[in-house]
This record gives structure tokens, C-alpha cells and sequence, in this order.
């Protein structure tokens, strides 16, 4: 059961980098005035930790907010994450290169392999991901990147990376929500050392139908969200929600005044399906 107390009450990854347990998701996230105040909300609320993506295309945006929080950088933990256009060495350099200035930082905290079997990269994926970790690895030495991760990864995909990498991933960031647990891969990262990060904890939207839900929303006097990320903490999983409004962003932080029992953790692991299911990553089209 997680025992964290506020959002600022960090995880420690495997290199011992400090990570906030609640991140701000900016995935489906327009670029411009929507990702700009959404993430300028987010930090106002207490958010410390914001996730986005080159393939989110929203980076310049988040970028902007963050210069415009008034919070100082040190204190912000900010992660994105290799497109599946791009890979290989140089390839990986560039975007990664290009990605810091559209974010306006001289350095992330956290970047990751977005998904292990890209469409255009099929046929040689293990190869490609290799050599965009190794740019990856060299980032890390000179002190642009504090830490490096995986999206998506199986199995077969973690071992296949490990066998070339020097530095483990520090995550591995999967679809993790109530009826959705992946519980090996979830077992398999961590045995090897990573945190698992939960996207889309609220189940794209889905979460809020289930009526098992609203049963334990109207028992512990809280929104279904809420419900759905404290889950999340108690799993020993980093939720990284998304919202647009103010109100939610805000109710999104509110977690650590109240304890789901072991039984309701358990209920809603048992949702199996109710929330949708994660992708194969070795089948998608992208």
C-alpha cells in the first residue's frame, strides 16, 4: 500500500532521482491556449511533475507554461517522450535535442522510448531502440537527461532492451487502471528495477460509467477520479491524470486525506475490461 502523503512525497527511482507520485497528463491535449493553461492550473494546484510527449505535439506549450508558473525549474519534474517516426542514433540525438528547446530547458528529468515495436520500424525494433538508447545513455552522461524510461514495454521488449543497455530504464509508463493491471508486466518491470507509471488512470473517460464506481465514490465521499488515483497510489503505481478544468485538476490532487480499504483495492482490480484494456504494442499501426 503506498504510503505517500502529498504530492510532493516522492518515489525514488532505481538511480535514485526524486520523483513527484502524481504526475499532470497532457495526453489529447490541443497545443496553444489549452495545454498552456491547462498545465498553468496544474502547477497552480500543486502539481510539480507534468508528462508529455513529441508525439502529443503539445511540448512548446508546456514549455511555456512552465517558464510562465513562476516556480523554479529544480522544483518541476518534466518528462517526454521519443516519437515512432524516430529512431536510431543521431535520429534520437536531434529529436531529443529539439524537444528541449520547444520545452525551453536546458535538461529533462525524465525520457522515455514511447512505444517498443513501431510501425515503420517493425522489422528491426530491437536494433532501432537500442541505438536510440544509447543516445539516450550519452544524454544522461552529460547531464541533459536525469533519468531514462520505457512506454508500452512487454516483456520480451524490456529483455530485448536490456540485453544493450547500459543504463536500466528507470520506468516503464503502461496503461494501468481499475479492471486494467497488466499484472505481468507490472510484475516483470519491477523485478527489474523500474516504477510502474499508470496513463489514462481514469480509463480514457470510461471509469465514470462503471457502476461499481459510483458505489465506492458515494462510500467514501469522493468523486470517482479520486477514487480511481488513490487506487492507483495504494497499487504502488505514479497516476498521471488529464483534465482541462480547473475544478478537476484541482479535485485531481485532493487523494491523501482518505485510505481505500484492501478489499475495495482489490474490487476494482477485479474490474476486469470495465475501463477498456491496453493496446497490443505489437500490433499497433503508428
Amino acid at each position: 500500500m503506498s504510503t505517500k502523503t502529498s504530492m510532493t512525497d516522492a518515489y525514488k527511482l532505481n538511480n535514485g532521482v526524486l520523483i513527484p507520485p502524481v504526475g499532470f497528463g497532457t495526453w489529447q491535449v490541443e497545443d496553444g491556449d489549452e495545454a498552456y493553461n491547462a498545465v498553468r492550473e496544474a502547477i497552480k494546484a500543486g502539481y510539480r511533475h507534468i508528462d508529455t510527449a513529441q508525439g502529443y505535439g503539445n511540448e512548446e506549450s508546456v514549455g511555456r507554461a512552465v517558464k510562465d508558473s513562476g516556480v523554479n525549474r529544480k522544483d518541476l519534474f518534466i518528462t517526454s517522450k521519443l516519437t515512432n517516426s524516430i529512431r536510431g542514433y543521431e535520429e534520437t540525438r536531434r529529436a531529443f535535442e529539439d524537444s528541449l528547446k520547444k520545452l525551453g530547458t536546458d535538461y529533462m528529468d525524465l525520457f522515455l522510448l514511447h512505444w517498443p515495436r513501431p510501425s515503420a520500424f517493425r522489422d528491426n525494433w530491437a536494433h532501432m531502440n537500442a541505438e536510440s538508447w544509447r543516445a539516450m545513455e550519452e544524454f544522461v552522461d552529460q547531464g541533459k537527461l536525469r533519468a531514462v524510461g520505457i512506454s508500452n514495454f512487454r516483456k520480451h521488449h524490456i529483455d530485448a532492451l536490456l540485453e544493450k543497455a547500459r543504463i536500466k530504464p528507470a520506468v516503464n509508463q503502461i496503461r494501468l487502471c481499475p479492471g486494467d493491471t497488466q499484472d505481468e508486466t507490472v510484475d516483470y518491470s519491477r523485478e527489474k528495477g523500474m516504477l510502474l507509471e499508470a496513463y489514462s488512470p481514469l480509463g480514457v473517460g470510461k471509469i465514470f460509467d462503471v457502476p461499481e464506481m459510483k458505489e465506492l465514490a458515494k462510500k467514501y465521499g469522493k468523486s470517482i477520479a479520486q477514487i480511481a488515483i488513490r487506487w492507483s497510489l495504494q497499487r504502488g503505481y505514479l497516476p498521471l491524470p488529464k483534465s482541462v478544468t480547473p475544478a478537476r485538476i484541482r479535485e485531481n490532487t485532493q487523494v491523501f486525506d482518505f485510505t481505500l480499504s484492501d478489499e475495495d483495492v482489490a474490487l476494482m482490480a477485479g474490474l476486469t475490461g470495465a475501463a477498456g484494456t491496453a493496446t497490443d504494442p505489437d500490433g499497433i499501426s503508428w
